[in-house]
């Protein structure tokens, strides 16, 4: 297997470069985010698709373009299941449905893919504590990639927060905070204490790995559908890292041979009614998103009233022709029962809500009943004790 061809960070809007020998937030020019930068004519000597069938099954199979690869801080996670979701496409009218299912990942959702990179880097570039806001799974998974890492990690959560995932911090050794209000209340908290109690901010994507983790699942797809990626891909949508991701590792997936260029899904924003910043922004026509007043909605990952990547999320929906949307608390527990009843998937409302938008899609016919459909459920249904009956 290769090594990490990673060369620099370059901000994601002034295009300033940043060496990548220290730890690192947000552009130190204009406060955007960095992205990280590979070699990838290097990285295509050895990151080959006809030749990965002799790698790990986990997301460090690529290698050449993560960060950190030499030594990772690693629980196994990646390379989920793509659950071809006969029975469910029935009902719903496609041929070709297949569900990602990330419920399988060492802490039960997305956030592993995230955490394995951004805590190795962490480690590797001299952090002793990490800190970040969460609205559940993102604290759960860095506390535990902190603990196997040696780090301490500090958690702010919204005082709501379901009980299972302040359960799983704590069992990891975490430190965690209860603060009135939402997960942006929770991040000011943390920039406000990070800098005179010394600790390193982790904070979805104001630093610049945990976005090169949620990227495998973009290179994941192109092995899965052998070369090839969807017509669309579903995708509930909080901060959007993992959909950010996706959209860059199909520009690298493209300078790397894997795929044709300009042959890229569609691509799909799920939000709650009650937090749908970026529905709003993108039927609005704005590049940026306001923030959303009052959010509510019992997916607590959904639950994000502003996200940094606001204009990458919007950027990426718009180049690929595709849309935002958002469904009711009561659709996304109606689609959470009808997933589990025909396909075994108990999954986290976040999932829900995404097989709540594709049936609303395919009412509206923007999907078409042999569109190959793909739909992410990142994490499982037993961290929420809400509503998933559909009664």
């Amino acid at each position: 297997m290769g090594r990490s061809t990673l060369k620099q960070l370059e901000c994601s809007m002034c295009a300033a470069k940043h060496s990548v020998d220290r730890l690192r937030t947000v552009c130190e020019t204009c406060g955007e985010l960095l992205l990280a930068r590979y070699d990838l004519p290097m990285a295509a000597r050895s990151l080959r698709r006809d030749a990965m069938s002799t790698r790990p099954a986990t997301l460090w199979r690529y290698a050449e373009v993560l960060p950190g690869s030499e030594d990772p801080v690693s629980l196994g996670e990646g390379f989920t299941p793509l659950h071809r979701a006969r029975r469910l496409g029935e009902e719903l009218g496609l041929s070709r449905l297949w569900i990602k299912d990330e419920s399988l990942q060492p802490t039960g959702s997305f956030k592993a893919r995230g955490m394995t990179t951004a805590v190795t880097m962490a480690r590797r570039l001299g952090a002793r504590c990490l800190a970040l806001p969460s609205a559940g799974n993102a604290g759960g998974a860095a506390a535990a990639y902190g603990a196997l890492a040696g780090l301490a990690v500090v958690l702010y959560l919204p005082r709501w927060t379901p009980a299972p995932f302040l359960l799983e911090a704590r069992a990891y050794g975490a430190e965690v905070h209860l603060v009135d209000g939402d997960i942006v209340d929770c991040g000011a908290e943390v920039r406000r204490r990070t800098p005179a109690a010394g600790w390193f901010d982790l904070s979805t994507l104001r630093e610049p790995y945990r976005l090169e983790g949620k990227k495998t699942m973009g290179y994941e797809l192109a092995e899965q559908f052998d070369g090839d990626l969807p017509d669309v891909v579903v995708y509930p949508t909080g901060g959007g890292t993992g959909l950010i991701g996706m959209w860059k590792a199909f520009d690298e997936l493209e300078q790397l041979g894997w795929i044709p260029a300009g042959r890229r899904p569609r691509m799909v924003v799920v939000q709650a009614d009650g937090c749908a910043p970026m529905v709003r922004a993108y039927e609005r026509g704005a590049k940026r998103a306001e923030r959303w007043p009052n959010p509510e909605t019992y997916a607590s990952g959904l639950c994000v009233p502003a996200a940094i990547g606001d204009h990458l999320i919007l950027a990426a929906v718009r180049e690929s022709d595709g849309i935002a949307l958002s469904v009711s608390d009561r659709a996304m527990a109606d689609a959470q029962a009808r997933l589990g009843r025909l396909e075994g998937i108990f999954a986290a409302p976040e999932g829900g809500a995404a097989v709540a938008a594709v049936e609303e899609l395919v009412r509206r016919a923007w999907i078409a009943p042999d569109d190959r459909v793909v739909v992410f459920n990142t994490g499982s249904g037993l961290k929420y004790p809400g509503p998933a009956s559909g009664s």
